[in-house]
Formats: structure tokens, C-alpha cells, sequence
């Protein structure tokens, strides 16, 4: 091979090398963009327990931005009971009605002893965690006409066993996805449907609330923030100024965030996992 010809060789070698390099970056820098709706990362900010200070303090807040969430309901408690037209009205107006089961049944024992009885999981079996899900999936589908399954669950504290098994496999063809308790931002990728990772909001300020909405931006995934009280109505509550300061940060960053109902980013998730 002449010097010429040798010269040729490698600047073509090495502008395929460039080229190389550059597909092999390129799509990743636009699956990150692309994974959530063109945005930096997703939001989904929940509220259990079909609270009363829900409605009265979150509810108009959310509606005044436009911004959209889910609540995850119990058909026995007080706060769903008394309300149930209001909570209708929240469905009407493009916010997600999730399934919080209808007694609210958590593991008992040390440490928790405020667990009745009679809605201690360490007593029911699978079928009857699986049917009282299912049931409240109907009772909700009568208030926002979706399909029964067209939802997603948060497990009652978290636990996902009844008696000594496991029911989230008796539950998975009744529900698109359901949360978990377990700190976490999560990439696409690594999502599992049916432990969604999320922030227990209790006590902190509105910039630490906002630092995780930044912290998942810089990571390119998803943060799900687990409400209860807010402004009061809940020994976990999160003050109305912290609240109010999320809620406007999102308002503020809607070009770079993804902010919808954990049904929505479910579905989404679901299908970029096919």
C-alpha cells in the first residue's frame, strides 16, 4: 500500500471511528429526552387516605396551576364516605381516582398496634386482600366511569403480604401498576410496575421537596411524592407553604417536567417496557 493510499485509509478509519462514537452517543443523550414525554424527568405527586384536608387544600391549588394527581382512595373511611360527590367532581376534573382497597388493611404487631383486628393483614388470606381490591375497583369506577382494572393501587403501609404469601401476583390483571413506600428516583428502565419507589412527605420544607424534583431532573427519571395530610388532617402532614412551594416550582419547570397521575406515567412506562 503506497503512502498516499495509506494516508487515505486512515483518515477514512478514523472519521468512521468518529462516526462510531457519535451514534453510540447520541441516541442515549435522546432516549433520556425522550423516556419522559421530551421532558428531563416525570413528577407524580399522590395523596392517601380520601382525606377531607385533600380537598380542601390540595384540590384548589392543583386546579388553579392545572396541574393533575392521583388520590388514592379507602371506600370505608370517613373522609371518602362523606365526601363521595366531591371526590366524583376531582375525577371529572382529570385527576386520578386510585385504589387504596376498602379497609385499609395493614400487618399488625409491635409498633402498631393502632391495626384493628379485624383488618390485620396477618389474618386475611390473598383472595380476600385480592377481592377487596377488586371491589374497590368498583366502587371507584361508579364515580369516574373508567374501566374497573384502568387504575393503579397503593399498598395500605406499604405491605404487600397477606397472612404469610404475597398477593401481588393474585392483584397484577386487576391494575395497570401499583406504589410502594420505598425511598427511591427511578429510571425508566428499571421501573418495576408494581413496587413504584416514592418519597413519604412528612415534616420537610418546601426546598427539600423541590431538591428531589431537581435531583431527578439531574437524573433523568422519576420522583413520586406520597401525601397525606396537608395543612393538617394527618399525624404525616406536609405544611401548606412547603405544598404551595412544590406545586409553583412544577408550575414553573412544566417545559422541562413530565407532571401527571401515576396511571398516565404508568401506561407510559408500560409501554416503552414492551
Amino acid at each position: 500500500m503506497g503512502s498516499s493510499t495509506l494516508g487515505k485509509f486512515l483518515k477514512v478509519s478514523f472519521l468512521i471511528g468518529i462516526v462510531s462514537c457519535t451514534g453510540a452517543t447520541l441516541p442515549a443523550h435522546a432516549q433520556n429526552k425522550a423516556d419522559w414525554n421530551n421532558r428531563k424527568a416525570a413528577v407524580s405527586l399522590t395523596y392517601d387516605d380520601a382525606l377531607a384536608a385533600q380537598l380542601e387544600n390540595a384540590v384548589p391549588l392543583l386546579d388553579s396551576l392545572g396541574l393533575k394527581a392521583t388520590f388514592y382512595l379507602s371506600g370505608y373511611f370517613e373522609g371518602f364516605r362523606n365526601h363521595t360527590g366531591a371526590w366524583g367532581s376531582v375525577a371529572e376534573a382529570g385527576h386520578e381516582l386510585g385504589n387504596h382497597t376498602l379497609y385499609h388493611p395493614c400487618q399488625g404487631g409491635p409498633g402498631r398496634e393502632w391495626v384493628q383486628p379485624d383488618y390485620d393483614l396477618r389474618s386475611y388470606t390473598v383472595k380476600r386482600m385480592a377481592d377487596e381490591i377488586r371491589m374497590t375497583n368498583t366502587l371507584l369506577s361508579l364515580l369516574d366511569d373508567r374501566p374497573a382494572s384502568a387504575r393503579t393501587l397503593a399498598y395500605p403501609c406499604g405491605d404487600t403480604e397477606a397472612g404469610d404469601s404475597s398477593y401481588v401476583r393474585a392483584i397484577k390483571d386487576n391494575l395497570v401498576a401499583a406504589r410502594g413506600v420505598r425511598d427511591g428516583i427511578e429510571q425508566i428502565g428499571n421501573i418495576d410496575l408494581f413496587n413504584i419507589d416514592s418519597y413519604l412527605i412528612s415534616g420537610q420544607s418546601g426546598e427539600e421537596l423541590i431538591e428531589l424534583v431537581q435531583k431527578a431532573m439531574d437524573e433523568h427519571g422519576l420522583v413520586v411524592f406520597l401525601f397525606h395530610g396537608v395543612g393538617g388532617g394527618h399525624n404525616l402532614n406536609v405544611s401548606l407553604e412547603a405544598h404551595r412551594k412544590l406545586l409553583h416550582f412544577l408550575k414553573e419547570h412544566e417545559q422541562e417536567l413530565w407532571i401527571a397521575p401515576l396511571i398516565d406515567i404508568a401506561e407510559h412506562v408500560k409501554n416503552h417496557h414492551r
